[in-house]
């Protein structure tokens, strides 16, 4: 059984996976309504704990989108951002939680179509796993 009302946090770079995704908007491109996106300077300065909070908090997925390795507005943020993640996404598959929880992407300013389609993916992966709540989740 799948739920169809996952919410899914989502910390979007700035420069690159952003504008992305208002050029998505702005091109009238139709993704999963399931998104709530946190605009940040870089992926390179989200902690994996916010990870860790937002699963806790209820959240069923969890999505870091920045530039192409590469193509960093702060030159190395991403190449920081992208070990962080690997590290912390198998530290969480570890502790129980399931991988198609945690998402990564790397979409450009000009990747319209791409951030639709990557959106598309990632709530259908985290549909798959969301008739159960997180390992981590906690009732307040």
């Amino acid at each position: 059984m799948e739920k169809e009302n996952v919410k899914i946090l989502t910390f979007l770079c700035n420069w690159c996976s952003y504008a992305g995704a208002d050029l998505a908007g702005t091109s009238r491109l139709q993704y999963p309504p399931n998104i709530r996106v946190i605009r940040v300077p870089c992926s390179g300065r989200v902690n994996p704990q916010f990870l860790v909070k937002a699963l806790k908090d209820g959240a069923d997925g969890v999505w870091v989108s920045g530039c192409h390795p590469g193509d960093c507005h702060y030159q190395t943020g991403n190449y920081f951002a992208r070990r962080r993640f690997y590290v912390m996404k198998e530290l969480l598959e570890f502790v129980g939680v399931e991988p198609e929880r945690i998402n990564f992407s790397w979409i450009s300013a000009s990747e319209g179509k791409k951030f639709q389609e990557v959106a598309t993916e990632v709530t259908e992966r985290v549909k798959k796993v969301a008739d159960k709540k997180s390992p981590l989740y906690k009732e307040i």
